[in-house]
């Protein structure tokens, strides 16, 4: 199998500059794996690479798609393929980095469809996970189906969120069809390094980030996303960040409230993604610091 780099973690624990990093010591490009930024005109509330940034190392998947557009994991998987494939005739290591479990998860391990999924209930319940936890899904698959919620653990949201699109759209438990998917086989033989720092220090991190967002405008990069006729409702605009901004915006409450439940938010996200995360086979976490470390490792596991 294809060898690959993955760098995740959750946001705002700088996977961006680690991954540019070690793509440049190992003659890589990167591959993001988030599911905000990739599209266009979503620049400071995603914290996406800079120009600057992009010229340091090859990014792909960042930046292409329009705000109107549907986009789930099936796609970026079709995406990332092509991409890796495009790099290993080249010679180049393919560097995974993002903070969106699903579409990792999906690109190494696969994603298992015994029949046609409906993007509408995916994007649902994917807006429910974001929002509410795996834990929530998990209490309201236990109730529709108790067999395949005795066999998913509480923190898998990828194998709850399955189950549940397959009741919603078609009635019949996901215990009772032939198989729910375990993840055994692998797509890639991937190095997945899991970012972490104390989790105090990375809180810090993340509520000065947000004031950095706004002072460089985060509420006229919304606001101009609406003028352009984007609506607020869209999933793109649902986001952390361009929601907050959305309820300012739409008088639901003030500025002072959008930016404090903005740092909430995402530093309740983070913890999520370590949750996530922390559930992922062959992870190595990796203190942010020890970038010389993860350099050595990539070596030896490319050779």
């Amino acid at each position: 199998m294809t060898k690959i780099i993955t760098i995740c973690g959750p946001t705002g624990i700088g996977k961006t500059g680690f991954a540019i990093a070690l793509a440049r010591e190992l003659g890589g490009e990167i591959i993001g794996a988030d599911s905000m930024q990739i599209y266009k005109y979503m620049d400071i509330g995603t914290a996406k690479p800079d120009e600057k940034e992009r010229r340091l190392a090859v990014h792909h998947l960042v930046d292409f798609l329009d705000p109107a557009d549907n986009f789930d994991a099936k796609k970026f998987t079709a995406l990332a393929d092509q991409a890796i494939s495009d790099m290993a005739k080249q010679g180049k290591v393919p560097v995974i980095a993002g903070g969106t479990g699903l579409y990792i998860r999906a690109l190494i391990h696969g994603l298992f469809r015994g029949r046609p999924a409906c993007p509408a209930t995916l994007d649902k319940l994917n807006r429910a996970l974001e929002e509410k936890g795996s834990t929530a899904l998990h209490g309201q698959l236990t109730r529709c189906d108790p067999a395949a919620a005795a066999k998913i653990h509480p923190n898998d949201g990828f194998r709850i969120v399955r189950a549940l699109e397959v009741f919603l759209t078609t009635g019949v438990p996901i215990s009772q069809c032939r198989q729910i998917h375990d993840f055994k086989s692998d797509r890639y033989q991937s190095l997945t390094f899991g970012l972490h720092m104390d989790r105090e220090l990375l809180y810090d991190r993340i509520n000065q980030r947000v004031d950095i967002m706004m002072a460089q405008g985060l509420l006229a990069e919304v606001k101009h996303l609406v003028n352009q006729g984007y609506s607020l409702e869209l999933k793109s605009m649902q986001s952390i960040g361009y929601r907050h901004m959305g309820m300012y915006i739409k008088g639901e409450v003030s500025l002072e409230e959008a930016v404090r439940l903005l740092k909430r938010d995402t530093r309740r996200y983070a913890k999520r993604q370590f949750t996530w995360f922390n559930k992922e086979k062959n992870l190595i976490w990796i203190d942010t610091k020890d970038l010389e470390k993860a350099i050595e490792t990539a070596r030896d596991f490319l050779r």
